[in-house]
């Protein structure tokens, strides 16, 4: 349902995030001060998408401008591919401490409170220590998944190095049932410090030194320097006007460019008289081509031979479009001029947004966790290529491709509101589906998300939710699409949105497909 506020909104994929949130709104702290207290609260609450050791990317909007934060961080200095290749190991494994690149989500929370914050960082981190220390209620859909991933885990993890994850996310090694009270007490304290130090130790101090030991104990490539040299990157977000509106996401090495490209493929296109599966089709075809360019060209932006200006460019673009045919056909890359997740919002009554996201990728990460910590490590570095000319390839000090994604929707310059749709590769093809529902087909934030969403998965292969109309799936296969119609829809994303109203107030909505709440205060 659409929930509407005059003096602040929250929304995540988990209710107790989303009260922490609020809370901290009603304490008197701005639209920052919330995200904090909610991304902290998600790593607690939700610990199946995210934790401590994850990355986290954010658009802010204070007193009227965006801010771009990059929270990403690098792979370990001394890491190369052809040290891996002289062990041999050809492709990054999804587990162990090989593909766990420098978490940057503390380091997120400490600059969004130095920037913008308005209450004590510690007050921000308060919710999360409380839900890890005294306990909290599991929610259906995390139980889910944390049942999948014990399941995952016990199948696939073995060894000493994955020890402090079944002692930290099991009982008995089993995952926690719904409804049941969980305690993260190592969490809790890891918090603790996180808050008294401003996410110093993390990188500078005991936590950092207890990642490099643990690095050292179980085979990964850690040293102090690479933490102690990990900074965030401030920027501008890069930007399209789309039908009167102006789309905003994160510059490389997120994938936010995906999103903006196959857009502006779609703007190009009249879609006056034509059905919702010819649109569909449009949109399919715009997010292949769209993606064969970020996979081949998106990475590290130190490393890139093109920037997110030069994809977008109206020749560029004119040429993309110029491919999309009236049956579907196999993606390919282009050349152009030079030239596991969770998502939240916030907002406040003076009018500050922000567009967060953090994750730790595929589930839990890579399942390692820092021996007495509570500190979960992503596993990013999986998305590096082993391919040697690769702009992507695995180098040490550098930023991987990345998913994760916060968007942001302003008119006239003016904004409007953070929209976000979480889960790996699905990303920006959930934001191209939220936009277009808000902007071309007019939805309220709730029906531009309870809609049915597609995902290309790869080649002429398509999946939709089973919500799909079935003749919209006729259709598409009949032009060639390789339909699949799937029954779990958790594979399709999760989102929020927060809009502003002309009358200062706001309307917003979280995602029906997760513990989600979308709350307003008055």
């Amino acid at each position: 349902m659409n929930v509407s506020s005059k003096k602040g909104m929250v929304a995540t994929s988990q209710y107790l995030a989303t009260k922490a949130g609020t809370k901290i709104l009603r304490l008197g702290g701005n639209a920052i001060d919330a995200a904090i207290a909610t991304a902290a609260a998600l790593t607690v609450v939700e610990p199946t998408s995210n934790g401590i050791g994850g990355d986290a990317f954010a658009i802010v909007a204070f007193e009227g401008k965006l801010y771009a934060l990059n929270a990403s961080g690098k792979s370990p200095k001394a890491i190369s591919r052809e040290k891996l290749i002289q062990k041999g190991i050809h492709e990054i494994p999804r587990f162990g401490f090989l593909p766990v690149t420098v978490p940057g989500i503390p380091s997120a929370w400490a600059a969004l409170h130095q920037k913008f914050g308005k209450l004590p960082f510690e007050v921000c981190l308060e919710p999360a220590i409380t839900y890890a220390r005294d306990g909290f209620e599991v929610s259906d859909i995390v139980a889910k998944n944390w049942r999948n991933a014990a399941r995952i885990y016990h199948k696939y993890l073995s060894g000493e190095q994955y020890q402090e994850w079944f002692d930290t996310f099991t009982i008995q090694k089993e995952a926690p049932k719904a409804g049941s009270v969980f305690y993260l007490p190592n969490h809790a304290k890891t918090l603790h410090e996180i808050a008294q130090t401003k996410s110093e130790s993390f990188y500078r101090g005991a936590l950092a030194n207890k990642i490099v030991e643990a690095s050292k104990r179980f085979g990964g490539y850690f040293e102090k320097e690479d933490l102690e040299k990990h900074e965030v990157v401030w920027s501008d977000p890069i930007s399209i006007s789309y039908k009167g509106y102006e789309v905003h996401e994160c510059p490389p090495n997120g994938q936010g460019l995906v999103a903006l490209e196959a857009l502006k493929i779609i703007e190009g296109f009249d879609l006056t008289g034509k059905t919702r599966e010819e649109i569909l089709h449009l949109q399919i075809e715009a997010i292949k081509s769209a993606f064969a360019d970020g996979k081949k060209h998106i990475a590290d932006q130190l490393h890139m031979e093109f920037s997110a200006k030069d994809f977008l460019q109206d020749d560029y673009i004119s040429l993309r479009r110029s491919l999309i045919q009236e049956t579907a056909v196999l993606p390919s890359y282009g050349t152009p001029p030079k030239g596991g997740t969770v998502y939240l919002t916030t907002a406040d009554e003076e009018g500050n947004m922000v567009s967060y996201i953090q994750s730790n990728y595929m589930g839990f990460g890579s399942g390692i966790v820092v021996p007495g910590t509570g500190i979960a490590l992503q596993n990013r570095g999986h998305n590096f290529s082993m391919e040697k000319d690769h702009v992507n390839v695995l180098e040490g000090g550098k930023r991987p491709y990345h998913t994760i994604i916060p968007a942001f929707l302003t008119k006239n310059g003016i904004p409007l509101g953070p929209i976000g749709v979480m889960g790996g590769f699905m990303q920006p093809q959930g934001h191209l589906q939220v936009v277009m529902n808000l902007i071309d087909f007019h939805m309220t934030p709730y029906e531009a998300l309870l809609a049915p969403r597609f995902q290309w998965m790869d080649g002429f292969t398509v999946a939709v939710e089973q919500e799909m109309p079935k003749e919209y799936v006729d259709y598409l296969s009949k032009i060639g699409h390789h339909m699949q119609i799937y029954e779990d829809n958790t594979s399709f994303g999760r989102g929020e949105i927060i809009l502003r109203q002309k009358d200062g107030s706001y309307l917003g909505a979280s995602e029906p497909r997760c513990d989600s709440l979308c709350e307003g205060i008055e």
